[in-house]
């Protein structure tokens, strides 16, 4: 029995497996260190709940992504366009699209809440996968904590949908029962994700109020704050030196083609095209001006 989707999603997780695969072959063949991160690999582990991935995520140690990048470059994958503002929130992966795939490559160097240096925090990373059959081959994934760990980062970046509430709230649960608390503690030290995760981590501990919690870090706090359309552009506007507040004013008003591609590939650039980007735009942006004032005042 199939119901309307049912083949697209079945293409989508077909490719996906056969996109960590294909990635797990090129960087074995390349001798540099990968591992995969959320998609099937949590559900296999028990750390989700089984869902369709629409892309594959993997991190690769950041001294050596160039190289990937080019030998995926090499095989038809492109990078796709990215949202020109890096101020905000300095990127933390290189998104690649093939015309021929159903999904997307997210390639991770860093990840959002975890504030040590690249190349040390993947060191500490790296010391914390397993090996896990998937795809017809042996892959690299985090430990269960680990995949905790990332996973309930993931979730606090939106903590208030009730999707991520729910995800917190698996997390938290399968944390207490497999006793996973103290080593989420000693990981998130060890990649500086303290401050990140507190909110998720704190209220598992039985020590808490003895720990020393540091202050989260300013981009994780835009993160937080900037849950509606247009947020993002408001906060770096604001917190912006004075000498940069009218170019950026500009380019929030008056967006580059990047803008509308890095959230559509095939979106129409013809004149037409933008016109109706831009208006779609700006309903949007009125639509969210409530809400956007309260992402504000929570940042403050």
């Amino acid at each position: 029995m199939t119901y309307p989707g049912h083949e697209t999603q079945l293409r989508i997780s077909e490719g996906v497996l056969l996109g960590h695969a294909l990635v797990a072959r090129i960087a074995d063949a390349l001798g540099i260190r990968v591992f995969f991160i959320k998609g099937p690999a949590s559900v296999l582990q028990g750390l989700r709940q089984a869902k369709v991935s629409g892309d594959v995520d993997v991190y690769v140690d950041p001294s050596r992504i160039d190289i990937l990048l080019q030998a995926l470059r090499e095989r038809g994958w492109h990078r796709r366009p990215l949202e020109p503002d890096n101020k905000t929130f300095p990127n933390h992966s290189i998104t690649l699209h093939h015309s021929e795939w159903p999904c997307c490559i997210d390639v991770h160097f860093r990840f959002p809440g975890m504030e040590r240096a690249s190349d040390d925090c993947f060191e500490a990373l790296w010391a914390n996968t397993v090996h896990m059959q998937l795809a017809g081959q042996r892959l690299r994934v985090p430990t269960k904590a680990l995949g905790i760990l990332f996973l309930a980062l993931h979730a606090l970046r939106s903590r208030e949908l009730p999707a991520c509430q729910q995800e917190l709230e698996y997390l938290a649960l399968l944390t207490r029962r497999e006793s996973q608390a103290e080593t989420l503690l000693v990981l998130s030290s060890a990649t500086g994700a303290l401050a990140a995760v507190r909110p998720f981590l704190e209220s598992l501990l039985p020590e808490a109020n003895a720990l020393v919690w540091p202050e989260p870090s300013l981009e994780w706090r835009n993160r937080v704050a900037a849950q509606e359309p247009g947020s993002a552009r408001i906060i770096a506007i604001v917190q912006a030196p004075w000498t940069e507040k009218p170019n950026m004013l500009w380019r929030a008003l008056f967006p580059r083609a990047e803008v509308f591609l890095s959230l559509d590939i095939y979106a129409d650039m013809s004149v037409l095209g933008r016109l109706n980007q831009h208006r779609a735009r700006w309903v949007r942006f009125l639509c969210a001006v409530p809400r956007l004032i309260r992402d504000l005042r929570s940042l403050r």
